[in-house]
């Protein structure tokens, strides 16, 4: 097929996820339960499809039934146990419902991925306190209630107190976040809820360590993805702006997700993981374009 022919920004279908090599051997999380907020679709599809593939059993929830329960008819369609909760984690009284829900019907949690958040491109001046809220709402108040919930239930199950020195944790936390410590402009708010989540998640790492939980982030990269066509074309050169000059792979977050919560990731809390090319360490991404003035490269001639 001509290069020209192809969808860069198409992500893989459910059926090829269903079906890409890993790693890991098919029972890693068996007889373990795995809730992934916004499973519906891109990352979150991905995740819950490789970790319900590794003999998981699925939880998700987000805002559309009808999306959920798509999600929930695929998984089931490769013999994974998966079952959805319709809310929003931008309400706190939602998500200890979801929790109670999970610990009554599975009798707790075993993984726990911050996977659902929202952004949307604009020049800082254009951004309304209610957009603003929204994407800081989602991508940090959303995360630090349902990391709330939960940790509050794992510690009651511990009896509060903490483990013997030395004691191995089995209690992960996964939060899907972005690169930070640089700006990226056109998304300010997104830069500062990521921010504080990967602070949120580092501070709780600490805390949590005793009772056996750890908590870590995955700093996602620009990944094929559909949603990708929402940004303007002046928006496309910062999109490969890696060493590796490429977009990444959906897939590639999910075995990230599983390195992290699984024994291959017991001696890791509080970490960061970029999966992004290397984008953190070359690049600049302008999501509404790089104006004139930055053009270095192609500044002409005085």
């Amino acid at each position: 097929m001509d290069d020209q022919q192809v969808d860069p920004y198409r992500s893989h279908s459910f059926e090829e996820l269903a079906s890409l090599s890993t790693v890991y051997r098919d029972d890693l999380f068996a007889d373990r339960t795995v809730l992934v907020s916004g499973a519906a679709g891109g990352i979150g599809l991905a995740i819950a499809t490789l970790f319900g593939r590794l003999g998981a059993t699925i939880v998700t929830c987000g805002r559309d039934p009808e999306k959920l329960a798509a999600v929930e008819e695929q998984l089931g369609s490769i013999g994974v146990d998966c079952w959805s909760v319709p809310m929003t984690i931008r309400e706190p009284d939602q998500v200890a419902d979801l929790m109670d829900r999970v610990w009554e019907r599975q009798g707790g949690l075993d993984v726990l991925v911050n996977n659902a958040g929202g952004q949307f491109a604009a020049p800082s001046l254009d951004i309304s306190p209610k957009g603003w809220a929204a994407v800081v709402e989602t991508n940090l108040y959303g995360t630090w209630y349902m990391m709330q919930e939960a940790g509050r239930r794992w510690i009651a199950d511990e009896g509060g107190e903490h483990r013997p020195l030395g004691t191995v944790p089995d209690r992960s936390v996964v939060n899907i976040s972005t690169l930070t410590g640089r700006g990226s402009v056109g998304i300010p708010h997104t830069n500062a809820a990521r921010a504080g989540q990967i602070q949120l998640t580092k501070s709780l790492a600490l805390e949590w360590a005793p009772h056996g939980i750890r908590a870590n982030a995955v700093a996602v990269g620009v990944v094929q993805s559909p949603g990708l066509v929402n940004y303007p074309p002046e928006a496309r050169p910062s999109f490969d702006h890696n060493p590796q000059r490429r977009l990444g792979d959906v897939h590639d977050i999910a075995q990230a997700a599983v390195y992290l919560s699984a024994s291959s990731g017991d001696y890791i809390t509080g970490t960061v993981l970029e999966v992004a090319g290397g984008e953190g360490i070359w690049g600049e991404y302008w999501a509404i374009g790089k104006p004139d003035w930055y053009l270095i490269d192609e500044r002409p001639e005085a």
